[in-house]
């Protein structure tokens, strides 16, 4: 929905990557869990992105009254390395180049979510999954780092037509190392994260091409509203 407006002609396609939600502070400043950023500046991107949308509900969610501010992420990064931001919540596909420097330039601590956290948020917000940003992504980055995120989808109207639909599926599929080559994180695009989708429909020319392959897609999921 975009301020009250539903869509309701959107099919889903094909999985692409995962967004998960990443909190980090410089180790200086010692704070160790997503409470300390309780009163603390952070950064959460551009207002109108993911993060502008989506982290003032989480925070409410978890009852921590940071003090969030919004902007593009050179500025924010720029910020929190000069000491005017206290910390950095980011919702994106990983890795975060930007992020990534910035730990290489001034050691980072990674605020992973208690998991009693990320139930209490997937319960506020539905479409939210568990994700998981592997050990050595950024450079302080030393564990397995568990949180929630969001599951990118490709999707197009309903009426776009089946056969039309089967070919850009296939052809994604049967060429995916060639997206990989232009990011890394087209390595998740996989026809077997179709799962990650609970609740969209899927176009009829994506049921197909997936149930040619051996992949059943839910019958809740699958469209009949032509």
């Amino acid at each position: 929905m975009d301020k009250g407006k539903q869509y309701r002609a959107m099919r889903a396609v094909f999985p692409m990557y995962d967004t998960p939600f990443q909190f980090a502070a410089p180790k200086r400043l010692d704070l160790l869990s997503l409470a300390a950023f309780a009163g603390k500046r952070i950064g959460a991107g551009p207002k109108a992105g993911t993060g502008g949308i989506y982290f003032p509900q989480i925070f409410k969610a978890l009852d921590i009254a940071a003090v969030l501010r919004n902007g593009a992420w050179d500025d924010l990064m720029q910020q929190m390395s000069s000491g005017e931001l206290d910390g950095l919540a980011l919702a994106a596909g990983v890795p975060v180049t930007e992020l990534a420097a910035l730990d290489a330039m001034e050691p980072l601590n990674y605020l992973q979510p208690a998991p009693d956290q990320v139930a209490l948020v997937r319960s506020h917000i539905l479409e939210l999954t568990p994700s998981l940003i592997p050990a050595g992504t950024y450079p302080s980055l030393t564990e397995d780092y568990h949180t929630f995120g969001l599951y990118n989808f490709a999707v197009v109207d309903k009426d776009l037509p089946d056969d039309l639909v089967y070919k850009i599926v296939k052809a994604v599929f049967e060429h995916r190392q060639e997206l990989e080559s232009f990011h890394p994180a087209a390595k998740e695009t996989l026809p077997a994260n179709v799962d990650r989708d609970t609740f969209l429909p899927f176009h009829p020319g994506a049921v197909r091409y997936y149930r040619e392959i051996g992949i059943d897609i839910p019958a809740a999921l699958t469209s009949s509203d032509r």
